[in-house]
């Protein structure tokens, strides 16, 4: 929909440990399309396709977040989606942080995140070295599912 009103401009960057080219995202986004509505309106994924970018790279790797950097570009308030195991918090923060690419930016996770109240305090804690509460955004996995299922159409 977003695509569709040319409300979406800004380009849309999947990272990920896959060594995908782009080709294979956009083939990736239009599965997820046909899977969720069933078809695709060419002229819109043309749009969204050419929004689409790709980082490959493992997380516990600086070379990878300065990719991301290099990507990035000259965006001054990024959102990244953490669509990463939890264990992963903290390596991603540190990575978004060293190559710069948390300066400015917004985050966002799915909860509950944490197994127990211990656990979510300290995922909070590993949030909040980097980003300020009013930059992280939390949104329920559940009641979220389906904006985030039409990510797929968007990004």
């Amino acid at each position: 929909a977003i695509v569709a009103k040319g409300t979406l401009t800004e380009p849309v960057i999947g990272v990920a440990f896959d060594a995908w080219d782009l080709q294979q995202l956009q083939a990736r986004a239009r599965d997820g399309i046909v899977k969720a509505i069933g078809k695709v309106d060419e002229k819109i994924f043309a749009k969204l396709a050419s929004l689409l970018r790709y980082v490959s790279g493992d997380y516990r790797s600086a070379a990878t977040f300065e990719k991301l950097k290099s990507v990035l570009g000259t965006a001054q308030h990024p959102l990244h989606y953490l669509a990463v195991p939890p264990t992963m918090f903290e390596t991603v923060i540190q990575g978004l942080e060293q190559s710069s690419a948390a300066q400015g930016a917004r985050l966002m996770v799915e909860k509950p995140f944490g197994h127990d109240l211990q656990s979510a305090r300290w995922l909070n804690r590993v949030l909040h070295l980097v980003f300020d509460e009013q930059s992280i955004f939390r949104i329920d996995h559940y009641l979220g599912k389906e904006a985030i299922q039409n990510l797929l159409y968007f990004r």
